[in-house]
């Protein structure tokens, strides 16, 4: 038997929320995600004091820009972890950075674009890298853009504070070198040092619409994003990322991802890991 639900969500309040996420953030919702989406919504149905998901519904139909921001925030899927999938993290270190540091010898100018930032750690372990594989780091003109749909995670990756669970496994040394201790309001927390924040600017940032910065960036991770978008879509992001990339410059995606018949102006390196071609 089925589980009652707090509140009626029918196909129709469905399709509509489908309808709205897929135009606002180009996220495809497939039908077995009825549940989590019910999920995530019927506390703001209830806390709202909206009564159903009809009127719910009514607010974002109106343009209520609250309700469509939670909207956004909530359904947007953040999981992420420092140093995930470190095999791209170990290829930047030992084949990207040496690469620039002899192409941007003159310029001392390297600019990283971290697409789909989530609460920060993926930007974060991108500046650890580059900090501990650049000799002369203080001579260089470094900086990374992090940008993310959600507004909450953006946020939180800008404060740079998280729990201290979240670099258990980290190398001792990367944790005494990068990260501060302190008490939290619910358990002990950590910080990362000012100067990882220093070279990384946080912005929300839907990638479907215009992009205010021009590039050229060095290299880009772009990891666990298209995902949720449909081939026509993936296909016209690529082909923009291609745009506004440097030659030669390499793009990490996310270890289920592939370029294959979505974009012609990548090579394969293999582990999820391209580069540009001319």
């Amino acid at each position: 038997m089925a589980e009652r639900r707090e509140f009626e969500f029918t196909d129709a309040n469905f399709e509509r929320i489908r309808q709205f996420v897929s135009e606002h953030t180009g996220i495809v919702l497939t039908k077995k995600k009825k549940d989590m989406v019910y999920g995530r919504l019927s506390k703001r149905v209830r806390k709202g004091g909206f009564g159903s998901f009809d009127a719910f519904l009514h607010e974002l139909d109106i343009g209520n820009a609250e309700e469509q921001d939670f909207m956004i925030n909530a359904i947007t899927t953040n999981l992420t972890a420092f140093f995930r999938e470190n095999h791209h993290f170990e290829h930047l270190a030992n084949v990207v950075i040496p690469e620039l540091i002899e192409k941007n010898k003159h310029s001392k100018r390297i600019r990283i674009w971290s697409a789909g930032c989530s609460t920060g750690e993926e930007p974060y372990s991108i500046a650890i890298t580059l900090k501990e594989n650049i000799p002369d780091f203080d001579k260089w003109d470094i900086k990374i853009l992090a940008t993310d749909l959600d507004a909450n995670v953006v946020a939180h990756g800008k404060a740079g504070t998280y729990r201290e669970e979240r670099i258990t496994g980290l190398p001792d040394k990367i944790i005494k070198r990068w990260f501060t201790s302190g008490e939290g309001d619910d358990g002990e927390m950590v910080q990362v040092a000012p100067e990882l924040q220093d070279i990384i600017t946080f912005k929300r940032l839907n990638l479907l619409h215009e992009w205010p910065m021009k590039g050229p960036f060095d290299f880009m991770f772009c990891r666990n994003v298209v995902i949720y978008f449909d081939k026509d879509t993936q296909r016209v992001l690529f082909d923009r990322y291609a745009d506004i990339l440097a030659p030669n410059a390499h793009m990490f995606i996310g270890h289920s991802e592939t370029l294959f018949k979505v974009s012609t102006r990548f090579e394969s390196l293999g582990q999820t890991i391209y580069k540009k071609l001319n």
